[in-house]
């Protein structure tokens, strides 16, 4: 039995966007035993110790929406990648998350089991991975990313890449059911261009009204979910309509999506802080031309259909979407969305709104008794202000996985 005693500590709480009087907080064999405000529990001799010294203790941070995978925007490079070479560079940027403070992030394409299970097998060190391995998308959408003169079909089946092509409702019934044979805990679709994809528009419609109803039915029969790549009203409300659970950045957003947000009690994924960050640096990361003329048209509708969704009502999930160096501003999405958020509701996004996102309400993110002893000690209070999150050079004192104080942070 392996435990934890954490002393003199002010935890937060997400719910309530409280921080507690001096407190203290046991794990025992990796799960959260018991907190309170009274004389510390006695301790084992083998039971480590951590006095807090007035520090904050919250719950692991969760990123809804990272691709461990995509470590380069240098498509023809990664393309010569092995993939074990793939891999170790995607295990890399995982143990570099942890660092930061996500204890959970959820892969939204490329990330497989086996990545997944290397890190809870203690292989590689990582947060808890939450994939959805290879996201689907129809032949010249958002995931097909072939050059114009490759007309190799099926594309993207066999190495590690972000999706696989699944044209038409039986394709998409065999690609689903393919990816939960291989554990993926959640399906992705792409119903609309993108950004890092050079030759579709942003406004472009993906799959049909039947293809996404064939996805949502599968990931039904298998206890799964449907989260959608989607811009624009034309994508989005439809795959609320077709009962999809989470919706993927939705930067331009309307009214009735809103209402269709709040009507099936669905997510919203905003990601801002890769466009702000492909904006600035995605040229010099190596970004396409085409790509990046892109970016201008979903940078500033973000922070808009954020405030409208928030001011709404609607469950807001903190997610990133970083591709490449540009993942380690990682932290930098809880300064963007502070413009027009508190900072107790941008915690509960990367906290108990993501968890229940995910299907482990009361597992992660929180410090109720039984859950996993995810934790974070920081020196200030990101109720205050919110960027002591977005300084773990300074700020982080310790990340705790499972119960155990995995790393001192570094960014």
């Amino acid at each position: 039995m392996s435990s934890l005693l954490i002393t003199n500590a002010h935890l937060l709480d997400p719910v309530a966007g409280e921080l507690s009087d001096a407190s203290w907080l046991e794990a025992v064999d990796g799960r959260i035993a018991a907190t309170g405000t009274g004389p510390t529990p006695t301790t084992g001799e083998d039971t480590r110790v951590i006095d807090a010294a007035g520090a904050t203790v919250m719950p692991g941070l969760i990123d809804a929406h990272v691709h461990v995978l995509l470590t380069t925007f240098d498509v023809h490079e990664a393309q010569n990648w092995t993939a074990g070479y793939a891999t170790v560079r995607a295990l890399a940027e995982a143990g570099r998350m942890l660092r930061r403070g996500f204890t959970t992030v959820r892969d939204v394409g490329g990330a497989d089991w086996g990545m997944a299970r290397a890190i809870d097998e203690g292989l590689a060190s990582g947060p808890r991975l939450i994939f959805g391995g290879k996201a689907l998308t129809q032949t010249g959408g958002h995931g097909d990313v072939r050059p114009r003169s490759n007309d190799q079909q099926p594309c993207c089946q066999t190495r590690p890449d972000f999706a696989r092509v699944a044209d038409g409702v039986d394709a998409v019934r065999l690609a689903a059911r393919d990816e939960f044979r291989k554990g993926a805990a959640h399906l992705k679709m792409l119903l609309s261009g993108g950004v890092a994809s050079p030759f579709d528009e942003v406004s472009a419609v993906q799959y049909s009204d039947d293809e996404m109803r064939a996805a949502v039915e599968e990931a039904n029969n298998h206890n799964r979910y449907v989260t959608v790549h989607a811009y624009h009203p034309r994508g989005v409300n439809r795959a609320l309509r077709a009962g999809v659970r989470g919706v993927e950045h939705g930067n331009l957003i309307d009214d009735e999506t809103i209402d269709l947000l709040l009507e099936h009690d669905a997510f919203l994924v905003p990601t801002l802080v890769t466009y702000e960050m492909m904006h600035r640096f995605g040229k010099e990361a190596g970004m396409s031309e085409a790509s990046h003329r892109k970016v201008a048209d979903v940078l500033d509708g973000g922070l808009i259909a954020l405030d409208k969704a928030h001011k709404a009502g609607v469950n807001l999930v903190y997610g990133t979407d970083l591709i490449g160096q540009l993942h380690s501003a990682q932290l930098e999405e809880f300064n963007l969305r502070a413009q027009v958020q508190p900072a107790a509701d941008i915690i509960r996004a990367a906290t108990t709104t993501a968890a229940k996102l995910v299907g482990l309400e009361g597992q992660i993110g929180t410090l109720q008794p039984n859950a996993h002893a995810d934790l974070l000690m920081l020196d200030g209070n990101p109720l205050d202000d919110i960027s002591t999150l977005t300084k773990p050079q300074t700020h982080l004192r310790y990340v705790i996985r499972g119960g155990q104080p995995l790393a001192i942070a570094e960014n």
